[in-house]
């Protein structure tokens, strides 16, 4: 027994608060268990339903904003893993992480924004948070969001 929450009692060392999971506001579901495996739709930088951060990175967004911004969006997933498994000790693996930042023409940082979203993985899930990812620059995201992560987790 002694094994059980272990996830979340990490989060609470950690001084971390999940925020309530996002309801999908289009024609999607916010996520799909296939065999062990777990998909997540995208998240935004959201808080009951309102986004945090808004504009171009690049332009209107800092760098730090930004990565706290996938950070944001990268708590969003980790609800959501929790409302779809009902224990975050289920997740073997988080498997591969894409995330999108909507930035200027010539902004080219987007790996380390989206490390917001990456190194909460790691510092939440340790080894089993290391994945494989893909970091994409945009035009524009919903609501003017500046960041936008989706996740695929290995499942127990």
């Amino acid at each position: 027994m002694e094994m059980q929450k272990k996830v979340e009692k990490h989060l609470e060392e950690l001084n971390i608060t999940l925020p309530e999971p996002a309801i999908p506001v289009a024609s999607y579901v916010p996520y799909k268990i296939i065999d062990k495996m777990l998909y997540i739709s995208g998240q935004g930088p959201m808080i009951k339903g309102k986004p945090q951060y808004t504009g171009k990175v690049g332009r209107d967004v800092s760098f730090e904003d930004a990565y706290q911004s996938a950070r944001l969006c990268g708590l969003n997933l980790i609800a959501l893993m929790k409302n779809a498994l009902g224990d975050l000790d289920r997740v073997e693996q988080i498997v591969h992480l894409k995330g999108y930042v909507a930035c200027t023409d010539d902004y080219t940082d987007q790996p380390r924004v989206i490390n917001g979203a990456s190194d909460l993985m790691i510092e939440v899930f340790g080894e089993a948070g290391k994945h494989t990812r893909c970091a994409l620059g945009t035009n524009s995201l919903p609501v003017a969001i500046p960041t936008e992560v989706e996740v695929i987790v290995k499942i127990y």
